[in-house]
């Protein structure tokens, strides 16, 4: 007999008691206390087992058999009831006080879906603090004399009297027909059950598929898909998403992304890795959903920027709404902005009838600033982004700079001063010398600040969409500005290059204050930086790194 045909057979007969014998561990229905809400599929209490219900969506009993739901990381709600027909759930903070824990609150790594707006909360030393200029109060962050109270992060807070006030954290509050700061509940929502079935027609009872082995998925992969390519991609992915539970945003179907696109029927643009499609979650959401190629490298691409967006939260930085790995199908949901790249704007024929003052080019400069540093010192983990450029930098209704596109991004320690690499990263043009050649320098996190800085001398340097004349001595300015800290950031060698951290304070400070840094061009000219540390000898011939893959 074929021994793939005997394989075939083992592993559907595997698989058969396995669905069989993981029939009725799930069947039980439970609840905390006699009036707590009935737990069931897709939610599980911690002690059953993992397969009786979603990642993400384990409930606990408190002490005094209240129902407890925690979401990342560590923000723990109480659950008031669960509607299982409409997939909703009410919860509510437990001392009342929501805004203590939205710092810790991860909306990506959420399974749950739910309207928010972004805020910064500001702590006053005086309660004679104008408070009809902030958006909100927090009493219950307040103490006497010093009260608490935030303010919408896309509100321009110069106008604002803060001369009492210190900012203490931005985060994305709750939006349920109201903001949510203190003791109101709220509503999350969750995708519909593709795991479970009603039991035999049975309306009231449902039947769980205990989880199969990985090693029979893998083998059952390895039969049906004959492309190398495709199915050493496949196998990487699926690897990816088993070890990638704790920290994710919410996974669709290929179902549902044809259904979130209305069968992709509006294009917003095509790049090297998918073609990009306007999609809508609800009535209100809408999202940009990027299809992406069934090409070498993109199992590594759609690893990468799940791994590195799924576990970022920052303002300046695209949001990943969620994503499909459906078979050989996969797709990446993003935050929709519909004001598109910055590279329309800076370029000439793309924006006829809109220039950007140069009062927002330097707020764009600051905001994409702030986000560069966000990635390099803000997570655990420094994360290299290689690929910053004006086409991925996208803009919102307000033109606030969102980063996007973490397809070549790569992770390290914060103590990590250089990074290997056996392949060129990034776009020709923006990429640091260090990348292309080691006799410059060793790869670091200042690659990007080099790339930050060609973007810089871009925004300057726009011609017709941009108005270069200059009419304010303020503007004079800016534009001196920005041109120094991007001369600032191209410096040839990668230790004469600032920090992030130095590019946000010269970018938000008085220009006048700042110097015309050397000539990254001109090797034959000293300058203090050369002489302050041993003079680098170059090869005549360039160490060239290939590209292996």
């Amino acid at each position: 007999m074929d021994p793939y045909l005997c394989l075939f057979l083992f592993l559907f007969v595997t698989l058969f008691v396995e669905m069989r014998g993981g029939r009725d561990e799930c069947m039980t229905s439970n609840r905390c206390g006699d009036q707590g809400p009935l737990i069931q599929f897709p939610f599980r209490l911690k002690d059953q087992p993992r397969h009786c219900g979603y990642p993400g969506f384990e409930l606990s009993c408190t002490d005094n058999n209240q129902t407890m739901l925690e979401l990342p990381v560590s923000v723990k709600l109480l659950v008031k009831n669960i509607t299982y027909k409409s997939r909703e759930i009410i919860v509510q903070d437990q001392d009342n006080c929501l805004a203590r824990q939205l710092r810790n609150l991860n909306l990506a790594a959420s399974p749950f879906q739910f309207n928010f707006e972004d805020f910064t909360f500001f702590h006053c030393s005086s309660d004679k603090t104008d408070s009809y200029n902030f958006d909100r109060s927090i009493p219950c962050l307040s103490i006497p004399g010093n009260p608490v109270y935030a303010v919408y992060s896309s509100r321009s807070v110069q106008y604002m009297d803060l001369s009492s006030c210190r900012r203490l954290y931005n985060a994305s509050v709750p939006y349920d027909g109201g903001f949510i700061f203190n003791g109101s509940a709220f509503s999350l929502k969750w995708s519909h059950s593709k795991i479970c079935r009603l039991k035999k027609s049975n309306s009231t009872e449902t039947e769980c598929i205990k989880g199969v082995s990985n090693k029979i998925i893998v083998i059952g992969n390895i039969l049906f898909i004959s492309n190398k390519v495709e199915r050493e991609n496949r196998v990487k992915v699926k690897k990816f998403l088993e070890d990638y539970e704790a920290l994710k945003p919410s996974r669709y179907s290929y179902t549902d992304v044809k259904r979130i696109t209305s069968h992709f029927k509006d294009k917003l643009g095509q790049g090297g890795y998918g073609i990009v499609y306007k999609g809508k979650l609800s009535d209100e959401v809408f999202v940009a959903v990027k299809i992406l190629n069934n090409s070498q490298g993109n199992g590594e691409e759609f690893i990468n920027e799940v791994a590195t967006m799924g576990t970022i939260h920052h303002v300046n930085i695209v949001r990943l709404v969620g994503f499909c790995a459906d078979r050989f199908r996969r797709a990446l949901i993003y935050e929709y902005l519909p004001n598109e790249s910055l590279e329309k704007f800076i370029f000439s024929g793309a924006v006829k009838n809109y220039s950007l003052s140069w009062k927002k080019l330097q707020e764009i400069a600051i905001g994409i600033a702030k986000g560069i540093e966000y990635l390099h010192q803000g997570c655990d983990q420094r994360i290299l982004h290689f690929d910053i450029k004006s086409h991925n930098i996208l803009l919102d209704h307000n033109f606030n700079p969102k980063i996007s596109d973490f397809g070549l991004a790569k992770l390290c320690s914060k103590e990590q001063s250089a990074v290997s690499m056996i392949v060129v990263r990034g776009t020709m043009g923006y990429i640091a010398p260090e990348v292309l050649s080691r006799n410059f320098g060793n790869v670091s996190y200042k690659s990007d600040v080099y790339s930050f800085g060609i973007l810089l001398l871009e925004m300057v340097g726009g011609r017709k969409n941009i108005d270069v004349s200059v009419k304010k001595e303020g503007d004079v300015a800016i534009a001196k500005k920005l041109a120094i800290v991007g001369l600032s950031c191209i410096q040839w060698c990668p230790v004469d290059r600032l920090s992030m951290k130095i590019v946000v304070q010269m970018l938000e400070g008085e220009g006048d204050k700042l110097t015309m840094p050397p000539n990254p061009f001109a090797s034959t000219v000293p300058t203090k930086t050369n002489l302050s540390k041993p003079r680098r000898v170059f090869q005549q011939e360039l160490a060239i790194i290939l590209e292996l893959e």
